[in-house]
């Protein structure tokens, strides 16, 4: 699978390579606050973070698979990732952003990017992503990028960051015919 790049006004979403590895661990993977919501825990040291960029790197190897970290289009500057996961009629992703990044509007501007290009992909007729029920940062990010809540799904997935047992989450979804990037 031919990877992509995609660019948006302010950013670049890009494959990720070997050498993102300081910027990720640097920017966002120790962070317990930007880790609190996400299905993985705050890395140790640059070695987890290397372990993690490496399958992060090998997912894209496979035909189902898109990871992207997001750099701001002016200077590189890593600022987050995202993963697109192909289920053909349906895609998901997930998506984090660095703390120092927050309510500039990014995640809303690579999320309407990435669900754009995943409703032009053959096969793909809709493109979903759950956030927990109390992450109203992600439902907000959600919502501005034009995905429609479908509501809650009970006891669906573990947040390793916020104790034992599966939790509720929100479920979002665009539709191809009714999504407008």
């Amino acid at each position: 699978m031919p990877l992509h790049t995609l660019r948006t006004r302010r950013l670049v979403l890009r494959p990720p390579h070997p050498n993102d590895a300081a910027a990720i661990y640097q920017g966002y993977a120790t962070d317990p606050e930007v880790a609190r919501w996400v299905i993985w825990t705050p890395h140790d040291s640059i070695h987890d973070t290397d372990a993690f960029l490496a399958e992060f790197i090998a997912s894209g190897q496979g035909e189902h698979s898109y990871p992207w970290v997001i750099t701001l289009g002016s200077d590189d500057t890593l600022v987050g990732a995202m993963h697109l996961r192909l289920h053909p009629p349906r895609a998901e992703f997930g998506f984090n952003i660095a703390r120092p990044h927050w309510n500039r509007g990014y995640a809303t501007e690579a999320v309407r990017a990435l669900v754009a290009f995943a409703l032009s992909l053959p096969g793909i007729e809709r493109v979903q992503a759950v956030c927990h029920v109390n992450n109203g940062a992600s439902s907000r990010v959600l919502q501005k990028a034009g995905m429609c809540c479908e509501g809650v799904f009970h006891r669906y997935m573990v947040f390793p960051n916020l104790g034992q047992g599966a939790q509720n989450v929100w479920m979002y979804a665009a539709i191809g015919e009714s999504f407008e990037a």
